[in-house]
Parts: structure tokens; sequence; C-alpha cells
């Protein structure tokens, strides 16, 4: 067992809750790879999380806890204890909608209609000065509650400022910091303004370490540090020297853990779901894809592109069944809720052309459904995942896992997977509908045994970094 401390922060935690009508506060464990990778590392060490509150259930939780600190009995997270964070409900969403998610994230998925947007003035400002507030909530949590010489991690674009801020306050600690989205380009990074451009990357480079998800991402990085710091980089040694520091700069591709996704998608609730899909689609050959209602995953396209292929080929017409699977996401924005509405336009449109008495060609849920997701991956002929830009997307990585049948994957190349998955996979061009549409048709007319081998292999490089070695890896760049 080590006896150093790890300190976890992140925008959402690995708990949230939620008020019945009576009043009464349930909690339940979040999903994805960090917390899965956390729980592994909470079993030998002392583990702190600090996170946000992000509802009103959050912060009443909060508020009845002793310090934000939250009693977890019951729940696996590997024994860490978690600090939730009570910042000012209109702190919390100007930072947070207002500045991580309607400009950080845009500029690193290259989002913006640029002759619109962005548009930065007084607004943007005060926004501004609540993202620095938010960041500096954090610092300061960290700060007070770590162990002489503790490792901290800090998560993704919401807290790109915290790593400079808790390094002023405490330099004895070791810090690293992990960037979950792409990185954007120096010039279409050089769109925030200028004091901000600077001050997120001054703020990563307060971490000893900073983390990407693919080679493509820690390059960007590093050109932007050249373009808009005086800052020596190293690209022999992949580090980053500027005031007096050093930062290294690493590659740490996601993956999943396959024992723990089989696992769940043996439980009853995904079997129930297999066969009511069963019922809806017969033994018609499956495309499918699994999204959030998110702009990056370019829902819309890829619904043109199967449009595109039951015109071009109308041989299988009656004979393939798109599930599209789109769960809802920001739809406290507005971008987001116009989205939604376009990929339910375009859903009704295909039915309407092309159903039949026998058949529905598409099949569209907006709504979270995770075990009929689970159903669906082993289930697919065809998976579809092609993103505009995505710092790894684990969509391509369960498929495959997941697959009954052997799957092709029809695969972004702008999706940071492609690194990892290109060779197995079908590759395309996100922006182009007609060859999207055509390599549908190639997958759906790959040969079983072709379409297996190719399986396996993506399977293999999925599972080759789950989440317990992907975090414990971050941890050990820092000694």
């Amino acid at each position: 067992m080590s006896d150093t401390q790890v300190l976890v922060a992140s925008n959402r935690g690995p708990v949230s809750f939620s008020l019945s009508d009576d009043g009464a506060l349930t909690m339940r464990r979040g999903g994805g790879g960090l917390v899965s990778g956390l729980a592994s590392v909470a079993s030998e060490t002392d583990v702190v999380w600090v996170c946000a509150a992000l509802s009103e259930a959050d912060r009443t939780a909060v508020r009845q806890a002793p310090d934000g600190r939250l009693d977890l009995a019951g729940h696996d997270i590997g024994g860490a204890s978690v600090r939730m964070l009570d910042i000012p409900a209109a702190t919390f969403q100007r930072a947070y909608n207002a500045v991580a998610n309607s400009t950080l994230w845009f500029v690193h998925h290259l989002l913006y209609d640029t002759p619109n947007a962005p548009l930065f003035d007084a607004r943007s400002r005060r926004d501004w000065q609540s993202y620095e507030a938010y960041n500096a909530a954090f610092a300061d949590t960290l700060g007070g509650d770590a162990a002489s010489g503790a490792k901290v991690a800090i998560q993704d674009y919401h807290l790109s400022l915290a790593p400079r801020m808790l390094r002023e306050r405490r330099p004895d600690l070791k810090i690293t910091h992990f960037s979950h989205t792409p990185w954007a380009p120096p010039e279409y990074y050089r769109l925030l303004p200028d004091d901000m451009g600077v001050q997120v990357l001054e703020g990563i480079l307060g971490a000893d370490h900073a983390g990407f998800l693919a080679e493509r991402w820690a390059q960007a990085f590093l050109d932007c540090c050249e373009t808009f710091l005086p800052a020596k980089v190293d690209r022999l040694t992949g580090t980053v020297a500027y005031q007096g520091r050093t930062t290294r700069v690493g590659v740490h591709g996601l993956g999943v853990d396959c024992a723990e996704l089989r696992a769940r998608a043996a439980e009853p609730d995904v079997a129930d779901r297999t066969r009511a899909l069963h019922e809806q689609v017969g033994d018609r050959q499956l495309i499918v894809r699994i999204d959030r209602t998110e702009l990056s995953k370019n829902i819309v396209r890829g619904l043109a592109a199967y449009w595109e292929l039951l015109v071009n080929h109308p041989e299988w017409h009656g004979r393939v069944v798109h599930l599209a699977f789109a769960y809802p996401s920001r739809h406290d924005l507005p971008e987001y809720r116009e989205y939604t509405a376009a990929v339910r336009r375009i859903a009704a449109e295909i039915n309407d052309e092309f159903s039949t008495p026998g058949w529905q060609p598409l099949i569209l849920q907006v709504n979270d459904d995770y075990p009929r997701s689970l159903a669906a991956y082993g289930m697919a002929d065809v998976l579809l995942v092609n993103p505009i830009r995505d710092g790894m997307n684990l969509v391509a990585k369960e498929g495959p896992v997941l697959s009954e049948r052997g799957c092709a994957l029809v695969l972004s190349r702008e999706a940071g997977a492609a690194a990892e998955l290109g060779e197995d996979a079908l590759m395309i061009n996100p922006f182009d509908v007609s060859q999207t549409a055509e390599t549908l048709h190639q997958a759906l007319l790959m040969p079983r045994d072709e379409r297996a081998a190719r399986c396996e292999r993506l399977a293999q490089a999925a599972t080759a970094l789950p989440p317990q070695q992907w975090f414990a890896d971050q941890l050990a760049a820092l000694d």
C-alpha cells in the first residue's frame, strides 16, 4: 500500500444525488473511465475526490454533510472520500456553460460558425471572472486538503487554470492535468482573446505533467505553447520549459475495461432490451450509432449518409435498419436544443420517404438508456462513429468488445481513437456524406469472416489500456 495521498479534481464527481417527492436524497455511482480508474487506485492509497455540486440535490447533500465530505458507504468507488463544492449557482453557470462548454469546448472541437461567433465583449469578461473563481475554489480546496508531497490529478477543460493556481498555493505538490478533449491548433486557438488563451496555457503549465488522449492533441498543445508563449518546447523529450519550470507532456489513450463491460452486458436488463430490439428489427442487418446529442458527434451528417445509402442502393430497402440512439446533452444551451431538433427532423424525413408497412428504416431514440445501448452493441453488423472531432471516443472501442456478430467499424479520421483503431476500421472524412454512405455500403457487404477478424483485432486494441492502467500511468508520470 502506498503512503502517498492522491487527490482527484473534476467538474463531475463519482456520485450524484436526486431528490424524491418527499425530500429524501438518493445517491448513485457515476460511470466512466475516471471512476473505474480511481477505484483501483483508491484501494491502495488515501484518495480524495474534489468535484462540484451540479444539481440542487447535490447542493442539498453538500449542505447536510460536514465540510462537504460525503458519506459514501455502500458505493463502490474503492474507498475514496468525496469533497463536493457548493459553488454559488450563478458563478457555476457562467463558468460551466458560458466559458467551459460554450467557449473552450467550441474552440477545441473547431465548432464555431465564425461569421457569427465567437463574440468576446464585456459579458464575456464577466463570465471569465466566474471561470477564474470556479478554478480558484478547486485550488483552494485541493491546497487545503492535500498532505505534504501529495499527488493531484486535475481533469479537463473545466479546470484549465487550476494547476497554476494550486502550484502558487502549494509548490510542494506533484500535479498532473489531463485533457479529455482534443486540443485546437494555433490557427484556431487564436480565436480566444489573447489574455484568455495565454491564461489557459499557463494554467496547464502549472502542472508537472500534462496528459492527452492522442499524440495529435499533445502536438497541438505544444504548437500553441510555442506560438503564444515565450516557452522552450523540446519535442524530443516532450517538455515545455516556461517561467523557470518544466512540464512534461504525455499521451495516455484511454481504453475500456473488458471484464467490467462484458459483465454489465450480461445483466438481465440488457437481455430484455436485446429481445425488444429483435422484435423491432427482425433478422435485418443493423447499422448502429450511439452518441450524446452533442454538436461534435456529427449525427445529422451521419443520418444524411444513411439517407444517401438508401437512395443509391435500393437493394438495401427492407434489409437494413439504422438504430440511432442519441441521449440528451447540455439542453440548457440553445445550440444543443436546436441540434437535437435537427436530428429529429432528418430522422422523420428518412422514415417518411422510405418506410413501408413492414419496414421502418430508422429507429431514433433520444433518451438515455444504457442497457439498450449495450444490447445494440451486441447486435450491430456495422457501427458508425463519425465525429467532427473527438478526444478519443469510447463508443468506437466498446462496440467491438461487445459485438456478437463481428461488427464492422466505420470511423471518422477526426476521432482520437483513429490512431489506435484505424488499421482495422473503415476510415471516413466526417464531412463527406457521400463517402460515408458508400463506406456504409462496403461495411454491409463485407464478408462475415473478414468482419469478425477485424472486430477481434479492434477489441484487442480497445482493451490494451484499461481505465485502471490509464489512471495509474498518469500518477506514475509524476515520479
